[in-house]
């Protein structure tokens, strides 16, 4: 994991505690890269087996 998919997993996982789901433009906010860059980072985040997307939950 990189230093910025830990960034981005960290802000995911402090959010989600709070029941709620960071939006883009929130992760953009606090990370401060480009809505690709975060694709990119929660792409293999998901790949790694570090983060799981709920439809039915939208969590």
């Amino acid at each position: 994991m990189t230093d910025f998919e830990r960034k981005v997993y960290q802000i995911i996982v402090n959010m989600s505690l709070y029941s709620k789901n960071p939006t883009l433009d929130e992760l953009k906010r606090k990370t401060g890269n480009s809505e690709q860059e975060i694709r990119s980072a929660v792409k293999s985040l998901i790949r790694q087996g570090e983060l799981s997307w709920n439809k039915e939950k939208q969590i």
